[in-house]
């Protein structure tokens, strides 16, 4: 038997290579980040052939920093960012463009024009999705109508679609030589185009769209066997496990529990809760999102609270506005002072996500005085991410009728312990940190040793979960309330920007 499991983490800003052990700790890392690139306001995209260039690059660097081969590992599983969507050549393997990342904001006139001919949940009980520029459906309809040849090729299967994880494995697994063209059911569920219930494409939303069934890939679970890896990098290792980041997460946090939740915190911030082996329809602006489907088994659902920026808030305040070198340095600045300041950040740079789902939302900074400093923005831009999270826990806990007795935290930001104290704070609920801190190439691993044997089951993996740090409430009631207050007025002032 093989002694480790390989996760390929393919995020929105950079890609990386983890190799677990049986215990689900970290045996070797690599990891390079890819360009983002900006052609206009709100069009955010990337170069599909860097990705798979860096994804080949660190699977490389981390085997090689282990001393290990791809024989030694039982499986190899990807995980990626989920609504980012592409077309490639199916003979040549060249994509027709960049990437539509999933925070691109382009199709808000499509959008606009299905929700004024049925409103924003028209498609809601058939893909548990509302009308919106964040899912992959509608971007595959901008490339079809706006790259040359693009519609005609698709409709004759020789342009392929797929996310992120798609556009991998095909190429992982032969690509123009017999690639595997699939698509999990994790990241299905975020095209709008698959049926929540019977887990396959759905006619009437291929219709509604104007989607060639000819170039979409086919459906599978999340851990099962899907070849064998032919590329270089790992060959003849078997790929055998597929999860959109956030359900990885949620894998890797081994919330397999009805009533169970995890908080990712990266670029942007995903709130998920399963509900176990039936989809729950939100009322109070989530998403209805597959959780997992491990093999044959019946497929488990959740219910998602997406924000769009929240780590990346701290990358903006860095890189554009230049106010501090190195995103580490936010805590000691956003410390220097006692509170915000009355100043309050509103990160609503592609509109605002769950629960508002207000594609006509802009970013703001209100409260501004002469007394506000660099510390009173940096403070505010952390406390936005605390802020908008306890936004989705209000509607989570109002769906569910589930009161959220602890939340597991994961992802970059929960290295910041001013912020996870703030949210514990504004929660009023303890925030728990694992002790391996890369949950969703964790989940990713998680589901490929389970389709190959490698980990007999849930059980095991739960075994393998313990918590770091445990960050308890503090803040008196009234004072988090009149925190909150502020911060709905905040957010209320964002909407109505964009005409």
């Amino acid at each position: 038997m093989s002694r480790y499991v390989g996760a390929i983490d393919q995020g929105t800003t950079s890609s990386r290579f983890i190799v677990f052990d049986h215990a689900g700790t970290i045996v070797a890392l690599a990891q390079k980040e890819h360009t983002q690139i900006y052609p206009r306001p709100g069009w955010v995209e990337h170069n599909p052939r860097e990705i798979l260039d860096n994804t080949r690059e660190v699977i490389g660097a981390a085997l090689a920093r282990a001393g290990l081969s791809a024989s030694d590992l039982a499986a190899v599983g990807i995980t990626n960012q989920r609504e980012t969507t592409l077309l490639w050549d199916k003979a040549t393997g060249a994509p027709l463009g960049n990437a539509l990342v999933w925070m691109d904001t382009r199709t808000d006139r499509l959008v606009a024009g299905y929700v004024a001919d049925g409103g924003q949940d028209r498609f809601r009980a058939r893909t548990g999705l509302p009308l919106t520029t964040y899912f992959s459906g509608l971007k595959l309809r901008w490339l079809l109508d706006n790259l040359p040849g693009a519609r005609d090729r698709a409709e004759r299967g020789e342009a392929l679609f797929g996310t992120i994880d798609t556009w991998l494995a095909w190429n992982l697994t032969g690509g123009p030589r017999g690639g595997a063209h699939i698509i999990d059911v994790t990241n299905a569920s975020r095209t709008q185009l698959m049926n929540l219930a019977s887990c396959a494409w759905d006619a009437d939303m291929l219709a509604a769209f104007d989607i060639p069934e000819a170039c979409l890939p086919r459906i599978v679970s999340s851990a099962q066997v899907y070849g064998v890896i032919a590329d270089e990098t790992l060959k003849g290792a078997r790929l055998a496990g597929i999860l959109g980041d956030q359900q990885a997460a949620l894998v890797g946090q081994t919330c397999f529990a009805p009533g169970e939740a995890k908080n990712t915190y990266g670029t942007g911030s995903f709130l998920l809760l399963n509900t176990g082996t039936e989809p729950v329809q939100s009322t109070a602006g989530l998403l209805t999102t597959l959780a997992y489907r491990f093999g044959e088994q019946p497929p488990h659902y959740a219910l998602e609270g997406a924000i769009a920026i929240t780590g990346a808030l701290v990358q903006w305040l860095r890189d554009n506005l230049k106010l501090f070198d190195v995103a580490g340095q936010i805590e000691p600045l956003a410390a220097s002072v006692e509170d915000n300041g009355d100043v309050y950040f509103v990160p609503a740079f592609s509109g605002l996500y769950a629960p508002y789902w207000r594609d006509d939302a802009r970013g703001i900074i209100a409260g501004l005085t002469r007394f506000a400093t660099r510390a009173h923005l940096a403070r505010a831009a952390l406390e936005a991410a605390a802020y908008q999270v306890r936004d989705v826990v209000e509607a989570m806990q109002a769906d569910s009728g589930i009161a959220l007795r602890a939340l597991k935290a994961d992802g970059g930001m929960v290295a910041n312990a001013l912020l996870m104290q703030f949210q514990a704070d504004l929660l009023g609920t303890p925030v728990v940190r694992p002790q391996v801190l890369e949950t969703t190439a964790l989940g990713a691993a998680y589901a490929a040793g389970l389709a190959v044997g490698y980990w007999s089951g849930p059980d095991e993996l739960r075994a393998n979960w313990q918590a770091a740090h445990a960050w308890e409430p503090a803040m008196p009631a009234e004072q988090r309330e009149r925190y909150y207050a502020k911060w709905k007025k905040a957010v209320a002032r964002s909407f109505d920007w964009m005409d």
